[in-house]
């Protein structure tokens, strides 16, 4: 070979293959990377741009800190940290808000129908927590506590998937099912997250979700995170429902390319921010026409309303089946903890795993659960049916005495209900020259800061997320009836409530 860089060449070649060769399976791995880039030319080509790729970047400039930056003298650092002033963590407080804080009350104690409060030291009667059947200070139930405490301790220490389940959630479990008439039922550990954590394992993205705008807050939460499509219908407007329904059918209709969803009714059977019932009657029907899911909570009716304190699905007579997902908080009637979600035994067994708040919440503690197992067990007994009956009764009594006043006192309850909402009249707003919220808040403050130290009476006002609420409700003062009140007390309390409305906006005026 005449050409001496081809020759040298040549020979590092042959020297570089008999070392490659002599390297033990070096055959096999050759023959293995001829054949495929043989048969794959597209890996030749990406491989090739890859190594052109990392050979540029190994040679590109690195990055470095620009050093052209100024200087700063100790004397004009400390210069700049004198001029610099912090912003606040959090905005200042509102005339409102600081009102709201000076003005909360805190209970000395134990909670009950006549708790002592701290400010003053004086027991009110007490019309402002949902202790609607007295189980806080059942003596049977306080009983069974202290007894599941001795024996299982305070809490589970871990979620229900792992090792938080114990025989008695179980038993729970079944005793909302038997109370219900549904197959199946799952316990939570917290009652807000309940409703929240069933909507989302049901709906997701792309399905569609038509909720009642008066539903609470755990609902609007449970809409927000399932990312659904969301419509709202008025507040128990059937005629609206009705239209909302039939705008999505005529909408799928004409859009034939749009995927299969799921679709689902949400709302409450007593609503927490109004205190009327839902038409459930009419509900299932519109549910059934239109072929849709029904998922109903019933957090502040279970336990309050029918003859044995089943909820909506017995006030109306309705099989609990025509009902999806029955959905309910502990924390309220049974005075316990926690929340439950019953139906077919499918509906139940899927959150088990898809349910978030319990897939990743620790259980309820065994005392608490015992607690609601005993409380259902109330319900059902001639001591329950008395208690239930005088729950109505009472709610009854306060509202007859409220309704004669309708000229100073917005009632907004249905009959029988414990919860009940009291409001200014709009005509009485416009005389009294109440023009904005706030006003109407400071104004309820008065009222209710006035009962409680002429009347001895605990209530409060109705509280929002304001600035999260999508339909946020008038102000208004809620009340919560109990069972053990006397028809003495509940009639004293209704008069001095009425007077406080009357004489407040006499002094508007």
């Amino acid at each position: 070979m005449d050409n001496p860089v081809l020759a040298a060449f040549n020979t590092t070649f042959t020297t570089v293959a008999r070392g490659i060769q002599a390297v033990p399976g070096s055959a096999i791995v050759l023959d293995y990377i001829k054949n495929s880039y043989q048969n794959d030319p597209f890996r030749v080509v990406l491989e090739l741009g890859l190594a052109i790729y990392a050979v540029k970047y190994m040679l590109s400039k690195k990055y470095r800190i620009d050093q052209s930056n100024v200087q700063l003298t100790e004397k004009e650092i400390d210069e700049l940290v004198a001029e610099w002033q912090p912003e606040p963590l959090v905005q200042p407080l509102s005339d409102i808000q600081r009102m709201e804080l000076e003005k909360t009350q805190v209970i000395v104690g134990a909670q009950g129908p006549k708790p002592k409060l701290l400010s003053t030291g004086k027991n009110l009667l007490n019309f402002a927590s949902a202790n609607y059947l007295g189980y806080i200070t059942n003596e049977d139930i306080k009983k069974t506590a202290i007894e599941t405490l001795h024996k299982y301790g305070v809490g589970s220490c871990g979620p229900p998937g792992f090792y938080g389940t114990l025989d008695v959630h179980i038993e729970l479990e079944k005793d909302i099912a038997r109370h219900l008439g549904t197959e199946s039922a799952i316990i939570y550990a917290q009652g807000f997250s309940t409703i929240s954590s069933v909507i989302s394992a049901f709906s997701k993205r792309g399905d569609i979700i038509v909720a009642d705008e008066g539903s609470n807050f755990a609902i609007l939460k449970g809409t927000q995170i399932s990312r659904s499509i969301v419509k709202w219908f008025k507040h128990n407007d059937m005629n609206d429902l009705e239209r909302v329904l039939e705008s999505i059918r005529v909408e799928s209709l004409a859009n034939k390319k749009r995927p299969l969803t799921r679709r689902f009714i949400v709302t409450e059977g007593l609503f927490q921010n109004y205190g009327d019932i839902a038409p459930l009657d009419k509900i299932v029907e519109l549910k059934n026409k239109y072929k849709y899911r029904l998922i109903l909570d019933e957090s502040n009716s279970f336990g309050v309303l029918g003859k044995n304190g089943r909820g909506l699905t017995e006030v109306f007579n309705i099989s609990p089946k025509d009902v999806d997902m029955i959905v309910g908080s502990m924390a309220n009637t049974l005075s316990a903890a926690g929340g439950f979600c019953a139906g077919p035994k499918e509906v139940v067994d899927h959150q088990r795993l898809s349910g978030q708040a319990f897939v990743f919440s620790a259980s309820i503690p065994a005392m608490l659960a015992v607690c609601a197992s005993e409380a259902i067990k109330i319900l059902t007994s001639p001591q329950g049916e008395k208690l239930l009956k005088d729950l109505h009764d009472n709610a009854t009594t306060f509202s007859n005495v409220i309704l004669s006043a309708p000229q100073s006192i917005e009632l907004s309850a249905a009959a029988g209900s414990p919860i009940l909402h009291l409001r200014i009249p709009q005509t009485a707003l416009a005389t009294a020259k109440i023009l904005t919220r706030d006003d109407e808040k400071l104004l309820l403050q008065e009222i209710v800061d006035e009962v409680a130290t002429k009347d001895g009476l605990l209530i409060t006002r109705a509280k929002y997320v304001e600035h999260q609420e999508l339909h946020l409700p008038r102000p208004s003062i809620r009340i919560s009836i109990c069972a053990t009140h006397t028809k003495k007390e509940v009639e004293k309390a209704a008069q001095g409530i009425k007077t406080a409305f009357g004489k407040a906006l006499s002094r508007r005026k």
